[in-house]
């Protein structure tokens, strides 16, 4: 094994001992009490309204290409594409907005008639109530189209078993840079 791979592998061993927990998940035993409980709670449903800045541009992007086919530079769709992405979440449209989250996954161009993405990432929430919650996001995002739908398929922390529907709207894209802010409304499910 070389060097970097087992530095990773110790990394990955260290870290989690020094995160913090999320709420409700301290543990495997807190974890099955919640379980054993389940049966008897009530689902809820919670709104949520931020905004995704996806930074393409400048010194500090937070989407950046992974890998692309030969022909990808040649697609009007960027087809092939494949990017990963921790693009911030604020409260409001300007990027000094509280951040309350990041948006951390992959997405890649799956479309050769329009630009869309099939998007699997997820909504990391870093602040407020919701801090060290997690919900998982998955779908196609026709880009270029007013709205557009994701699903979520999945939560921990205070959204375990988490389903529901994020509705996107971009507010801002400059075609020039690929800079964009996305508009989130999400409906989520849960426990």
């Amino acid at each position: 094994m070389d060097k970097v791979m087992y530095t990773i592998l110790m990394l990955c061993s260290i870290v989690p001992t020094a995160l913090p927990m999320v709420p409700g998940g301290n543990g495997s035993s807190t974890t099955k009490n919640w379980f054993k409980k389940l049966p008897h709670k009530n689902q809820k449903a919670t709104h949520l309204h931020f905004y995704l800045h996806d930074i393409v541009s400048g010194p500090n992007p937070t989407n950046i290409p992974i890998a692309m086919s030969n022909s990808t530079a040649q697609s009007p769709t960027y087809f092939g594409l494949i990017a990963a992405i921790d693009d911030p979440l604020t409260l409001g449209p300007s990027p000094d907005s509280e951040i309350v989250g990041r948006a951390q996954g992959l997405f890649g161009s799956t479309s050769l008639e329009e630009i869309a993405f099939h998007m699997t990432f997820d909504i990391v929430f870093t602040n407020g109530k919701y801090n060290g919650s997690t919900l998982a996001v998955l779908g196609r995002n026709p880009f270029l189209r007013e709205y557009r739908e994701l699903s979520i398929v999945g939560g921990s922390g205070i959204f375990r078993l988490g389903r529901g529907t994020a509705v996107l709207n971009t507010v801002t894209y400059n075609s020039t840079s690929g800079d964009a802010v996305v508009e989130y409304n999400v409906t989520v499910l849960h426990y």
